[in-house]
């Protein structure tokens, strides 16, 4: 059926005409995006007028105008309808009666309204009071009634948006950073709100009033683009869930994609935040430019007064470096620069802005993307300090990129940029995308740099540790590879590359390492030191390690993060010298373990010592000391099912393991018998750590049987938090080649819940192995935990023995 034939049902039917002709409308898989948004704000426009015509009676004074998004005739299909019923205050009641006819049929059919009766006083001093009604007001349409009326509106309206625009307009600012401070920035979210994240349709609007106040306008290139693909986004997730949401949650993902006819969730985010950066750059650009408006209007008068009303003085302009200029606080290109002839112009300006603090200026930005030629390959020398100098800036860097980013320069200068571009990470670890971490560790590596020796090859690393993501496969060996490509093309030497290669395909080694192996075997120390290759490698690699984890989230790094990797960095350092790490030798127990040790034997059962680990940082002497966590000492009478046991008690009192060492001690000859010897490190989840007495107390009971951990933490997992909609990965179990001489480290991979090491505790004891100890690693909801086990001889496990475990471990922890 055509709009024509939708709009005489919906006239001539009543709301049950209009719901209908709306649902087929909807329906319809021909027509979508604006035509489709059009078409439903004409429906709705035809129904609405007609209702107003049926209810007005010849009333004069009075007319309904759309505003809001209505006003601009975009309607998703959950939109709210925002009415205004304008009126000269002649007829109040009358008036009165009116609105009840139009806006009793809109609730009767379950839509959205936001309504107001007003005259156009009281609507011009509402919309003085309330920065909101009048962003609404700007956009009025009129549907029905007296037009003179709407028109004069309209007119009134605009002339006190202009006319207060150098008061609102600071104001609208205000609440624009407000909003992105509650709702983050639409770019980097995982579960972003189209509507009021940075860079969403709200800005967008937004920055449509800064231009109807005439003060300035916004970068009109993509924004229009930009803001159609964020309102069709909406559009497919009304129709998805079926609710007038704006926040594209996870679980709504992949119907959103398929309604929209792409790939992928993944595909779909990344054109979200490809929209998103465009709306957040023109915002930036745009505000720059009303505050260095404002600036000038107050600063013109008394500049007038000096110079007795002459001409307008020209504005100064600063030398930054060669070709760049500062004026009015932008860095700008001087009168005499070439793009044309000048290759390494972009950079050498986008340095000096990054250097100076400064935003580099949208014209300057545009003439080099217009006129720039290609850098040669290999770049020269100064191209090369020159992207050195723009990382190694800090904090500037990042606006500085983004606008060299906005107009294409990045991907030019760097093509391999463009496959990690805006691309997501569905990890609850990242906060940000690809492009953006490997921006924000280039940061955080300048902070770093006077650690290392090679500051230059520490921030490309940086800028280039995860440029694999962009490729299939282990994106560590794929970055390898385009790691010496962009080396070589920037123009470092052969070694130099090697060294950068060697950064980007090793830059998780020591993280991983430290975190999940034992640091006391030293073919772990000696596979890190093959790998590495120098002292100087090892250093860089230690500082990247830092600013990757940093650049990550909260969750990836911290002090006891920190002070593993130092520890396995100060034993690689030792090989790499020519110290050979010698054998393990059984070590001595301490004269508490010991005691502990006796005390158990004596007493038959479990008996423990907790003890807190602090570590000052060494760049802050003077703060306190930084919890490392807690020294969990517990010796048991030999007997199975210890492992499990101790593990879901922990798991019961909220403990988060991240170490644990088991080992079977003899006895003096003068008690001839044999204890188990456990030494954890464990930290609270939250709140204070439970008395030693409890969890003695439970282990007692878990022991002997009396206390059903298994029941208790599966209630526990049964109240735990769940994102609905959510899939965790199925776990995995591998047993991981040549990582110890004295043992089999079997790793796994799972979804981190209540009482998984318990679980994997009862499944390696009915596997009949021993655990020499267990190192655990857990980044937002993943677990990755390394088991040293033997066979009960204290030998490794045979190969095709550990691999039909780590089997079997594996189907038990999927059951």
């Amino acid at each position: 059926m055509t709009s024509t034939g939708m709009r005489s049902e919906a006239e001539d039917s009543g709301p049950s005409g209009y719901a209908a002709a709306r649902l087929r409308l909807l329906q319809e898989g021909a027509r979508s995006g604006p035509p489709r948004r059009a078409a439903l704000a004409e429906l709705t426009d035809d129904w609405l007028t007609g209702l107003f015509d049926a209810g007005a009676h010849g009333l004069r004074g009075v007319s309904l105008v759309a505003v809001g998004g209505y006003g601009r005739g975009e309607l998703s299909p959950r939109s709210d309808l925002d009415l205004l019923l304008l009126h000269d205050g002649s007829d109040s009641g009358a008036v009165a009666a009116l609105a009840d006819r139009i806006w009793y049929p809109v609730w009767d059919l379950g839509l959205a309204l936001d309504h107001s009766v007003r005259t156009p006083t009281e609507a011009r001093k509402t919309a003085g009071d309330d920065l909101k009604v009048q962003l609404g007001l700007l956009d009025a349409r009129h549907l029905a009634g007296d037009l003179g009326l709407t028109a004069g509106l309209r007119t009134a309206i605009l002339a006190d948006w202009r006319n207060q625009a150098p008061k609102r307009l600071p104001e609208l600012q205000e609440l624009c950073a407000e909003r992105a401070e509650r709702q983050g920035e639409l770019q980097y979210l995982l579960e972003p709100d189209l509507k009021e994240a940075r860079g969403g349709l709200r800005d967008a609007t937004a920055l449509r009033a800064v231009a109807a106040s005439w003060l300035a306008d916004a970068p009109r290139e993509g924004l229009t683009e930009a803001r159609r693909r964020l309102l069709d986004v909406r559009d497919a997730l009304h129709l998805a869930t079926g609710r007038a949401t704006d926040r594209l949650a996870l679980q709504e993902q992949d119907q959103v994609a398929a309604e929209l006819g792409l790939l992928d969730a993944d595909t779909l985010l990344r054109q979200v935040y490809e929209a998103a950066r465009v709306i957040s750059y023109a915002s930036d650009v745009t505000w720059r430019e009303v505050g260095r408006v404002l600036k000038s209007r107050a600063v013109r008068p008394r500049l007038r007064a000096m110079l007795g009303g002459g001409a307008k003085p020209a504005a100064e302009r600063s030398p930054l470096a060669e070709g760049v200029v500062e004026q009015d606080g932008e860095v700008v290109l001087a009168r005499a620069a070439r793009p044309d002839r000048d290759p390494v112009l972009p950079l050498r300006a986008a340095a000096a802005a990054a250097q100076s603090g400064l935003p580099l200026s949208l014209h300057a930005v545009r003439r080099m993307a217009a006129g720039a030629r290609p850098l040669p390959t290999p770049w020269p020398a100064e191209a090369r300090e020159q992207l050195v100098t723009l990382l190694g800036s800090g904090r500037p860097t990042i606006e500085v990129w983004e606008a060299l980013e906005a107009e294409g320069l990045i991907t030019r200068l760097l093509p391999d940029w463009e496959r990690v571009r805006c691309r997501p990470q569905r990890n609850a670890v990242h906060i940000w995308t690809v492009d953006r971490h490997l921006i924000e560790t280039a940061v955080r590596a300048s902070e770093l740099a006077r650690r290392v020796g090679r500051p230059d090859l520490l921030l490309v690393a940086a800028l280039l540790h995860d440029i694999g993501k962009g490729w299939p496969g282990d994106h560590s060996v794929a970055g390898e590879i385009i790691a010496k490509d962009v080396a070589a093309r920037i123009g470092f030497d052969r070694a130099e590359v090697a060294v950068l290669a060697t950064l980007v395909r090793h830059h998780l080694l020591l993280i991983e390492t430290a975190t999940r192996r034992d640091l006391e075997d030293p073919a772990t120390v000696r596979s890190v030191a093959e790998a590495v290759g120098s002292q100087g490698t090892l250093e860089l690699l230690h500082a990247l390690t830092e600013a990757d984890a940093l650049a990550t989230g909260p969750a990836a790094w911290s002090t006891w993060r920190g002070s593993l990797v130092a520890d396995l960095v100060k034993r690689v350092a030792a090989v790499l010298a020519g110290d050979v790490p010698e054998e393990p030798e059984a070590v001595a127990p301490t004269a508490e373990q010991e005691r502990l040790a006796i005390e158990a034997f004596r007493t038959k059962g479990p008996v423990l010592a907790l003890r807190a680990q602090t570590e000052t940082p060494a760049e802050e002497p003077a703060g306190d000391p930084e919890p490392l966590g807690v020294e969990l000492l517990i010796a048991v009478p030999d007997q199975p099912g210890v492992l499990p046991a101790v593990a879901g008690v922990l798991a019961m009192h909220r403990l988060t393991v991240r170490t644990a060492e088991l080992r079977a001690l003899d006895l003096p000859d003068s008690v001839q018998g044999s204890v188990l010897l456990l030494n954890w490190r464990v930290a609270a989840e939250y709140g204070s750590l439970p008395q030693a007495a409890r969890l003695r107390a439970d282990l007692v009971r878990a022991l002997d049987g009396s206390l059903d951990i298994t029941a208790r933490l599966a209630e526990r997992d049964a109240a735990y938090p769940r994102r609905r909609g959510s899939i965790a990965p199925p776990p995995r179990v591998t047993v991981a080649p040549a990582a110890s001489r004295h043992a089999t480290v079997i790793e796994v991979r799972a979804h981190d819940a209540p009482g998984l090491l318990h679980r994997i505790g009862r499944a390696l004891e009915d596997a009949h192995v021993r655990v020499r100890s267990m190192h655990v690693s857990t980044l937002g909801a993943n677990a990755v935990d390394a088991f040293y086990v033997t066979a009960p001889d204290g030998a490794p496990l045979p190969g095709e023995e550990a691999a039909s475990m780590a089997r079997s471990l594996e189907e038990t922890l999927r059951g």
